[in-house]
This record gives structure tokens, sequence and C-alpha cells, in this order.
């Protein structure tokens, strides 16, 4: 085989593995999985801000 059989079957290749992966990332398995994950960081924001208003009320009852 010649460089440019190779070329076309590692474009062909990639190709493929493209559409696989774009068929994984929008199956309907794992919808649920990536809106946790992107909902993931308002819940930690949440819990951040849970823990410095706790701090804070415990600064003023100690006052």
């Amino acid at each position: 085989m010649d460089y440019i059989t190779w070329r076309s079957l590692y474009t062909v290749l990639v190709f493929v593995l493209f559409i696989c992966i774009g068929l994984w990332a929008y199956s309907k398995g794992r919808k649920k999985r990536f809106d946790e994950a992107a909902n993931s960081i308002f819940e930690e924001d949440e819990q951040r801000n849970n823990k410095q208003g706790n701090t804070k009320q415990e600064s003023k009852n100690n006052e």
C-alpha cells in the first residue's frame, strides 16, 4: 500500500470515530449524567455560600 491509501484509511477511521463519539455524547442514557455534571457547579456555589453564611452568623453570635 502506498502513502495515499494509508492516509485515506486514516481519514475514514477518524471520521468513524468522530461519529461514534457524537452518538455516544447525544445518547439518551448519558443525558442525565451530563445534566448532573453541568449543574454540579451551581451546587458547589450553594454549598460555599451556605458555609460562608454560617460563618457570618457564628461571628455575629459571638459579638
